[in-house]
């Protein structure tokens, strides 16, 4: 029993101690490890145009500078395009002298219109009232002449007078009363002259006011405007415009080839670079917007490292695109693009899809 015990008592304060021994704890992760590659702002924009059309003439050059709808460049049909385009102008021009010379001419029969009616009314209203007044005039000699009358025949009935001078004024009351109606007649002709002249004077303005609008109408200006803005698009589509501001990265097809599917040139806001870093799907959870990065060139394209942060992580999980060196590295990566915004770009701003290492501190 005693050498049982002595046997088994170092055998258990050794398992004892190694249960007093405390378990070390696994080191924290710092940073997550990537390649990635440069690209600018708003990526690389690939410029192109109508497929089996040749550029006649570009005008410019890798490395310049271009503002958004800047011309890059002409297409072989410019000129044709540039010649419709005049030939529309040129024919809403003509529309448009025409229309105001038939505007304007319409305006003068229409005023010619307005002048025969003023004509034909203000004579004839003077005429009118001076018949009236004469009739006004008439008719008061009438009615004296009637008191007279009838004055002489009670002084003849009396005796005082002779049937001669009666008789005399019997003569004058009939010859005013035949003026009376005479001028009432007359009277009555002009106004009816004048109603029918008013008619047929307005008549002819109506007519002159309805045919102004339909003398416009027949000008086709409507038609050339449409026509213009057709060739004017025309000229536009052969014409190589900038899709947004930016530097010439690279020519593909030059002056006097034929664009093919692979466009005619690549460009790309290099003022503000970025660098696309492929993380592994695993290291996703620990990168978070925000957080610091180092980017390094391991064949020394620039000496001094550079500083950025995470501005956006992707949606999906892609097949890595920038390969390693290292032949034993994963080729079949399961990978999500993470974008860094460098703090300073002018280093880099020559080097679109540099490779780089990123180390992001998370």
């Amino acid at each position: 029993v005693l050498g049982i015990i002595q046997l088994t008592s170092p055998t258990s304060e050794k398992v004892r101690s190694v249960a007093k021994k405390p378990v070390a704890t696994l080191p924290q992760r710092v940073e997550v490890v990537a390649l990635g590659r440069l690209e600018p702002q708003g990526q690389v924009v690939r410029v192109g145009g109508p497929t089996g059309e040749r550029i006649q003439r570009l005008t410019v050059k890798e490395g310049d500078r271009v503002e958004q709808r800047a011309v890059l460049g002409y297409l072989e049909s410019y000129p044709e395009r540039l010649a419709e385009r005049d030939r529309a102008a040129s024919q809403l021009v003509e529309a448009q002298q025409h229309l105001q010379a038939a505007t304007d001419y319409g305006n003068a029969q229409i005023q010619e219109a307005k002048t025969r009616v003023r004509q034909v009314d203000r004579p004839r209203t003077f005429e009118i009232n001076a018949q009236k007044a004469a009739i006004r005039k008439l008719e008061a000699e009438l009615n004296l002449a009637n008191i007279d009358l009838q004055r002489n025949r009670s002084l003849y009935q009396q005796g005082a007078i002779a049937k001669q001078i009666l008789d005399r004024q019997v003569s004058q009351v009939r010859q005013l009363q035949e003026a009376v109606n005479s001028a009432t007649a007359m009277l009555i002709k002009l106004e009816t002259e004048r109603t029918m002249n008013m008619q047929n004077a307005q008549a002819q303005l109506r007519s002159q006011q309805a045919n102004l609008p339909l003398a416009q109408i027949q000008v086709a200006i409507a038609s050339a405007r449409q026509n213009l803005t057709l060739a004017t698009a025309r000229l536009d589509r052969a014409m190589i415009r900038a899709a947004r501001s930016g530097r010439i990265l690279r020519i593909i097809t030059h002056e006097g080839e034929a664009i093919g599917t692979s466009g005619i040139l690549d460009l790309g806001d290099t003022r503000q670079m970025y660098v696309v870093a492929e993380v592994n799907e695993t290291d996703l959870r620990s990168v978070k917007v925000g957080q610091p990065a180092t980017i390094v060139s391991r064949n020394g394209a620039f000496s001094q490292p550079l500083s950025g942060k995470v501005a956006e992580i992707g949606w999906q999980v892609f097949k890595n695109n920038v390969l390693d060196d290292d032949p034993a590295a994963n080729a079949d990566a399961r990978v999500v693009e993470v974008k860094i915004r460098l703090d300073d770009s002018e280093p880099v701003e020559s080097m679109t899809n540099l490779q780089v290492d990123v180390r992001v501190k998370v």
